[in-house]
C-alpha cells in the first residue's frame, strides 16, 4: 500500500489517501465512480466493469489499483501492456470520485502507475475523447506531460474525437 499525503485545496486539506491494488469487494465501489465521473456512456461503463474484474482476478494483463480515504474508495486507475507491442503500455480506465476531484488523487494514481512502469515501459498510451465536456481531462494529462499526438475525428461518435495521449518513460531514441 502506498500513503498519499494530504493535498492542499483551497484552504481545506484533504485526507490522505492509500493506494492499493484493487479487490474483487471495490466492484460496487469503482462502478459508482465510475458512473459518477458523468463523461462515460451507459455503454462504456460495463467495459471499464469488465476490466476491473479482470484486474481483481489477477489477469496479467491488467494492472489495477484502489485509491481508498477513511475505508472508502476515492478513485481508481488501470492499464496494461499493449498487445503486439514492445514497451508499449495502455492507461485504459481512471475515475475519481466527483467530491474528491482537485485533491491529487488522479496525480498519485498516474504517478504510480508511472513509477511501477518505469523500466519496463517506453511509452505509455492513453486514449480519450475529444468532447468539450473532457477538455479537464486532457488538461488534467497535458498538465502531467503527456503530449497529444493524434486525432481521429468522430471515433467514438459523431462530433466525437479520439485524441491520443503519449509520455515517453525512455528515449524515442534508444
Amino acid at each position: 500500500m502506498t500513503a498519499v499525503r494530504g493535498a492542499v485545496r483551497g484552504a481545506t486539506v484533504v485526507a490522505a489517501a492509500s493506494l492499493r491494488s484493487v479487490r474483487a469487494a471495490d466492484r460496487a465501489a469503482v462502478e459508482r465512480i465510475t458512473r459518477a465521473a458523468g463523461l462515460f456512456r451507459e455503454d462504456e461503463i460495463p467495459v471499464a466493469i469488465e476490466v476491473f474484474d479482470a484486474a481483481a482476478a489477477g489477469d496479467a494483463s491488467y494492472t489495477a489499483l484502489a485509491a481508498e480515504i477513511d475505508g472508502r474508495v476515492a478513485g481508481w486507475i488501470c492499464w496494461g501492456p499493449t498487445p503486439c507491442t514492445l514497451g508499449t503500455w495502455d492507461l485504459y480506465w481512471m475515475a475519481v470520485d466527483p467530491a474528491r476531484q482537485g485533491s491529487g488523487i488522479g496525480t498519485a494514481l498516474m504517478r504510480e502507475m508511472e513509477h511501477r512502469l518505469a523500466g519496463l515501459a517506453r511509452v505509455i498510451v492513453v486514449e480519450t475523447a475529444g468532447r468539450a465536456d473532457y477538455a479537464g481531462t486532457r488538461a488534467f494529462y497535458e498538465a502531467r506531460g503527456y503530449r497529444a499526438v493524434a486525432t481521429i475525428p468522430e471515433f467514438y461518435a459523431p462530433g466525437d474525437d479520439q485524441v491520443v495521449y503519449v509520455k515517453y518513460l525512455t528515449s524515442i531514441t534508444q
